[in-house]
């Protein structure tokens, strides 16, 4: 009877040792609400930014919700979206496609994490991408409307990958992935990318990103992107993104690059300028077209609340991007337009 009572109570504490060693968070929900109205200055839908298309109209963004949850060194993060900006316009709907009739809700993120090591880290699911600077939730941006270099893509990457922290300073992620912004595979998977992290000194952070496979449009396309940003002082912020991508045989895609210098006047106010520069590849070394835009943003905070004023300022000497004139008939080259945001983040 000792020794059963003995190898219980060994039992019982080991269980409990077990409990204790996957202790589990809270469920963690965050999101976020968004709303805005904008005025195209030609008073016809120029500058289509992939979001905010509409000319003079209070128009909806989206909901998003994120829920996440850790216990020991497994983790899941679920992310949907429900409305215009995340439902057709970026993300695919529940049948994979992009049906603006189509009323159901989106997902943004659906991963598991599991932590093998302090150093070491596994993901698998569908994962916002890792290239580029702005993401499809306004909430992580500071401008409201967005880059040609975002709307150009990926948006999400669904597959496998490993991440791998040398350091506070340096870490690589390499995995395997279904085509761009698909939640399955229509080929098998079939792209392969990697990103390496540096951060030289506090408050500077620089990702060097690289993809290659089957992009949305069934073309093999290969792309090399550096995104940094460098927190200089409590007051002013630097980024940069810079992208090149080489689709098809044909080797037609873009390359491009945004700067985005920020000042912050108090903890609730700040003004920040990005300046880009866009240019299409022709095919087989035919023409290239370019676009250059220049967006001023302020960000505006109260409580949860974000105020986006913003103008913003598009040439296209190349007539690539349908910008038109008053009458929406006769093409221009360039365009102009002032919006006001609201974003709520909680």
């Amino acid at each position: 009877m000792k020794n059963i009572a003995a190898f219980s109570l060994l039992l019982f504490g080991t269980a409990t040792l077990a409990v204790a060693q996957e202790k589990a968070s809270p469920l963690e929900i965050s999101g976020s609400v968004d709303t805005y109205y904008k005025y195209d200055l030609n008073k016809s839908s120029n500058i289509k930014t992939f979001f905010a298309n509409e000319q003079n109209s209070v128009s909806l963004g989206m909901i998003d919700l994120a829920l996440k949850k850790t216990t020991g060194k497994a983790s899941f993060v679920g992310e949907l979206s429900f409305g215009p900006r995340g439902q057709y316009q970026s993300i695919p709907d529940v049948t994979g496609g992009y049906d603006p009739e189509k009323n159901g809700f989106n997902i943004q993120n659906l991963y598991v994490n599991y932590a093998f090591t302090d150093k070491f880290t596994m993901t698998a699911g569908y994962m916002g991408t890792f290239i580029g600077y702005e993401v499809i939730s306004p909430a992580a941006n500071f401008n409201y409307s967005t880059s040609y270099l975002f709307g150009s893509g990926p948006f999400q990457n669904a597959g496998i990958k490993g991440t791998y922290a040398f350091s506070d300073k340096v870490s690589l992620m390499l995995g395997l992935f279904n085509e761009w912004n698909q939640y399955t595979a229509t080929r098998g998977v079939s792209s392969f990318g990697g990103q390496l992290m540096v951060s030289p000194v506090e408050g500077w952070t620089a990702y060097i990103n690289g993809l290659h496979g089957l992009d949305g449009y069934g073309n093999y396309s290969t792309i090399l992107d550096l995104t940094t940003a460098y927190q200089i002082n409590d007051k002013v912020k630097i980024g940069l993104n810079a992208a090149n991508l080489s689709a098809g045989d044909d080797k037609f895609g873009y390359s491009g690059v945004a700067l985005y210098p920020q000042y912050a006047f108090t903890p609730a106010v700040a003004l920040g300028l990005r300046a880009e520069y866009f240019n299409y590849k022709g095919i087989s070394g035919g023409p290239s077209a370019s676009v250059t835009s220049f967006t001023l943003s302020g960000n505006i905070k109260a409580g949860g609340l974000t105020f986006i004023p913003e103008v913003r300022f598009d040439s296209d000497k190349d007539f690539t991007q349908g910008f038109f004139k008053k009458d929406g008939v006769t093409p221009n080259k360039s365009a102009s337009q002032f919006s006001l945001a609201a974003v709520y983040s909680f």
